[in-house]
């Protein structure tokens, strides 16, 4: 897919499991596990999907899912799975190299985001993306360094240190476009400062949902995330983008569904659903 001079390519990172009823908040087990099989330990199947811009001179990777500095016993819990599945052989599938990367826009600091932007080697913390420049809102930035209680597991300094003590990061306020043929969407409902990366040209409109709709199953819109700090923001959010989406047959990119990576919308007159599943890297 090319869209706003840009070749656009599908990243797969890791893949993982997350609690299905904290993945779905007020909706029953009855109806979210026929879109999202559980496992005994009620347990949804998830990935860390990134998505790559080759163009305008950059090689842009928004987010870098959950990266590989895990212990055994969080690894377990979360059932992360960088093995089977990660940056560099995603990467090396069409072509490039860590190094290649230009520009990380981080679209927000939780650990499932932004894990890949730093690694381990021989003991010591280091940038997995050592040519690149990290983009950051500075109101997530605040939040991810200062968290309350419900945000503070989701947030891990060790993502973020190195970069900052390297001058690595770029800071962003508000929507202002930092990046060429790039506009943002801010998001509030599931963290504050969420910035969501939308591409737009006279043929495509594509925008990455990150943790607004993270898989198919969350079009719907009372469909929302136990995680998220503001439900009901996320819901008026929600109301907001997706009548756009349908109208302009936009095309929305799912971070965290294992199945799909993409698809168009359908409002079938009571809910928004899935249209059609679109593959990125085709």
């Amino acid at each position: 897919m090319n869209i706003a001079g840009y070749k656009l390519y599908s990243i797969e990172t890791s893949r993982f499991a997350l609690d299905g009823g904290t993945m779905f908040g007020i909706i029953p087990k009855v109806m979210w596990e026929k879109e999202a099989p559980s496992d005994d330990n009620n347990c949804i199947q998830l990935v860390t999907r990134s998505l790559l811009l080759v163009g305008h001179g950059r090689k842009i990777l928004v987010d870098s899912g959950n990266g590989n500095k895990w212990k055994e016993k969080f690894k377990s819990i979360y059932n992360i799975d960088t093995d089977s599945v990660n940056i560099e052989s995603s990467l090396k599938k069409y072509g490039f190299y860590t190094e290649d990367i230009t520009d990380v826009f981080c679209t927000h600091l939780h650990f499932d985001h932004v894990g890949g932007n730093t690694t381990y080697s021989n003991g010591k913390l280091i940038p997995v993306f050592s040519n690149a420049t990290y983009w950051v809102q500075n109101e997530n930035w605040k939040l991810a360094n200062s968290p309350s209680e419900k945000d503070q597991g989701s947030f891990m300094e060790h993502d973020w240190s190195v970069l900052a003590e390297n001058g690595m990061i770029e800071f962003v306020d508000g929507k202002e476009q930092f990046l060429p043929n790039i506009d943002i969407e801010l998001s509030y409902g599931h963290t504050i400062g969420m910035m969501l990366p939308k591409l737009s040209d006279n043929s495509e409109i594509l925008i990455y949902m990150a943790d607004l709709i993270p898989m198919a199953a969350h079009i719907p819109l009372p469909w929302i995330m136990s995680y998220d700090i503001n439900s009901g923001l996320t819901l008026k959010e929600k109301n907001n983008l997706l009548p756009k989406a349908v109208e302009e047959d936009w095309t929305i990119f799912f971070e965290h569904d294992p199945v799909h990576e993409a698809c168009k919308v359908q409002f079938d007159g009571k809910h928004f659903r899935l249209k059609r599943t679109v593959k990125i890297s085709e």
